[in-house]
């Protein structure tokens, strides 16, 4: 069997189809993934093929459109305004980006970009003949494939926000360059979405209209890295990792720069804090206690093992992440997406959620004292990595894909 994937330039969209990929490749099968150029690379370090043909816009002006678009439609949860989505430079006034001028201006260029990018997907597929397509839920060239080339194809998630959600604009990016309706097919592709596979507990389930779920066990991979031997000794004081993506800066603007806010707190506190952080970031936190260690390029799966507890910014590689490892979460928003991931998450009762403008040092020192304190949160957390662990695997999904396929 031929597998095509189809994934976003955004690594952590995409790192939860990995295990797939692998199972897939383990039962004998041939499995492509068209991606960008920038990332050939990590898909190749992941070891899956790329086939780096994919463009049109880029996953931050994405990002920040919706935030604007969302902030115009009274659904942006934060006090703040996000960035303008041309500059990063935060707004003060949402009168200082015009969508509709800008669309005006830009829309030609990038709609010639995402017919490229089009294009070039189905000329593969045309090409190479998949049987099967896997796509992520912003990758809208995989849905296209599925539907033009008569081949099955599913959407996979990579955490508990699904198609269906009620405080988004919408939930999957739209077809600006009028290829879906070259081919027949609606602009707006989430009725197109018939099957999905999804990672999650039961209890976290994202919400979708799609016909088949096909259920599978999130198995972490969060890049390449080193385990660290003195990870396996028990620690003499509680462990508490903290990972901060160093995304947010640029996707939500300075206001979600919240990590000396986080250390410090938890410096205060008596635990061993683990943060997972970038060289650049590490270096902004400045001086740090002894009860703070800094791990640079280590997976976030094998920080987790060992820890009481984990802060974090509603990623949902962070989430799932900690779900597979049992840790009590203690979710800070700084968007929409990850304000849904950690309501649910608590909601669950597997931890907290603080939205970003809530996030005093104050209230992130409370918030963790809670998570360690009371075993609820504890028994949460293993409640849904249970849940997690009860799913197929990734090895028991290909025989799901074999029967799709045929």
């Amino acid at each position: 069997m031929r597998a095509l994937f189809t994934v976003s330039e955004w690594p952590t969209h995409w790192m939860a189809m990995v295990p797939t990929g692998w199972a897939l490749q383990a039962a004998g099968h041939q499995v492509r993934v068209l991606c960008a150029p920038s990332q050939a690379e990590p898909v190749s370090r992941a070891g899956l093929v790329p086939v780096p043909v994919l463009g049109g816009m880029s996953a931050v002006l994405r990002n920040r459109l919706g935030f604007v678009a969302e902030a115009r439609a009274g659904l942006w949860p934060y006090p703040w305004l996000p960035p303008h989505p041309v500059t990063g430079v935060p707004m003060a006034d949402l009168a200082e980006f015009d969508p509709a001028a800008w669309r005006r201006d830009q829309e030609p260029e990038l709609a010639r970009a995402q017919r490229r990018s089009f294009d070039r997907a189905l000329r593969f597929a045309r090409d190479w003949r998949p049987d099967l397509v896997l796509h992520d839920p912003v990758s809208l060239e995989g849905l296209l494939v599925g539907q033009v080339r008569q081949v099955p194809s599913a959407l996979s998630f990579w955490g508990p926000v699904g198609t269906r959600e009620t405080r988004y604009v919408r939930p999957l990016p739209v077809d600006h360059s009028g290829t879906f309706a070259r081919h027949g097919l609606p602009a707006d592709p989430v009725g197109l979405v018939r099957r999905v596979v999804d990672p999650c507990p039961a209890s976290l389930a994202p919400p979708t209209d799609a016909a088949l779920r096909l259920a599978v066990r999130y198995l972490p991979y969060n890049g390449p890295g080193a385990a660290r031997e003195w990870m396996l000794r028990p620690a003499r004081r509680p462990r508490v990792c903290v990972a901060w993506s160093t995304a947010l800066s640029t996707m939500v603007g300075p206001a979600s720069n919240l990590l000396p806010t986080i250390v410090r707190a938890l410096a205060g506190l008596p635990v061993e804090v683990l943060v997972a952080a970038t060289g650049r970031d590490a270096a902004a936190l400045g001086e740090l206690p002894p009860s703070v260690r800094v791990l640079e390029r280590t997976p976030l799966h094998l920080v987790l093992p060992g820890c009481a507890a984990v802060v974090h910014h509603g990623g949902a590689g962070s989430t799932m992440t900690s779900l597979h490892t049992g840790v009590p979460q203690l979710v800070i928003s700084c968007a929409s997406e990850q304000a849904t991931t950690g309501e649910r998450v608590a909601a669950a009762g597997a931890g907290r959620h603080l939205p970003a403008h809530l996030a005093t040092a104050g209230a992130v020192a409370a918030a963790l004292g809670d998570l360690l304190d009371d075993p609820g949160y504890a028994t949460g957390a293993e409640m849904l990595r249970k849940e997690l662990h009860d799913r197929p695997s990734p090895a028991r999904l290909v025989a799901a894909l074999e029967d799709l396929a045929a």
